[in-house]
This record gives C-alpha cells, structure tokens and sequence, in this order.
C-alpha cells in the first residue's frame, strides 16, 4: 500500500501494510527529481517490487528539488536520483547548483536520463556524480539499478 501525499506538486511515498516484510537500508530518502509521471510511477513500482520501503520524495525539476532541499523536506540521509531532462531547470543547472551549495554539496547523485550526449556525461562527472545510467539502455533491466542502489546505500557511509 502507498500514501502520497501532494505539496508543490511533489509526491512523497511512505509504503505502509506490509512494511514488516519491506527491507528498509538504513532509512535512506531517495529524492527522485523526475517530470515524467510514467517514469517516477515505474521507479516507485520497481522499489516496491523489490520490498524496498524507503522514502520516496518526487520533484519535477531542478527548482523545486532545491526548494525541497533547502526547506528541509528530504530527510537526511539521502540520495538522489536525477533526470537531466527537466522543464524549468534542467538536471545539469541543478547539480552545478547543488555543488556550490555548501549545505548540500557533498549529496550522492545518480544520474537515469535518456540522454546519451557526450556533454551531458562530462558534465555530470564533472559535477561528481557517483552513477550515470541511460534510460533506454537500462530499460527491464531496471531492477539491476535498484537492487545496485539499495546495495549501494547498505555499504555506504552518508553525512
């Protein structure tokens, strides 16, 4: 079962019933910046297929994933999970953003896109991402990236 809850646009998933069969690594948020509703649906469902009942909190773009950021919606520790295709601003004005910000700046950032531009990937290493995958490239074999994540987040050390 979910509850989504809306404020600003923003969906904010708490996975409820079945929590007690649920894995929970270590109560890491995911901030899932992501316009395309078919997308964050299919992220959301594939987290859920894999009983994994961290928190979810959906932005559509850059503007609003720094105001969740800055406002202190996204609990810590968190990771984020960023389209560069956006309306208003863009994932690579976000992350350029997100590193000069000294609050913020040490956030981990995995890029899912489905911009395979040479541009794009040097940016997003070039602004320290810990992951960079391609959408169409990655397409069933989503589950991998999040059983990769949530492996991730189990041996990994978060401020």
């Amino acid at each position: 079962m979910e509850q989504k809850l809306s404020f600003l646009g923003l969906i904010k998933s708490k996975r409820k019933g079945a929590c007690r069969n649920m894995k929970h690594s270590k109560d890491i948020t995911l901030l899932l910046v992501e316009d395309d509703d078919v997308d964050a649906l299919t992220i959301e469902r594939s987290f859920s297929k894999q009983r994994i009942a961290n928190p979810i909190v959906r932005a559509v773009d850059g503007i609003q994933a720094l105001q969740l950021l800055n406002q202190n919606m996204v609990q810590k520790p968190y990771i984020i999970l960023l389209d560069l295709r956006l309306p208003r601003m863009g994932g690579v004005e976000f992350l350029e953003l997100l590193r000069k910000d000294p609050v913020h700046s040490d956030a981990v950032v995995f890029i899912l896109t489905t911009s395979e531009a040479e541009q794009d990937i040097e940016a997003s290493y070039k602004n320290n991402v810990a992951g960079y995958f391609v959408k169409g490239k990655v397409g069933e074999q989503f589950i991998g990236v999040v059983d990769m994540l949530e492996s991730y987040w189990k041996v990994v050390q978060l401020p």
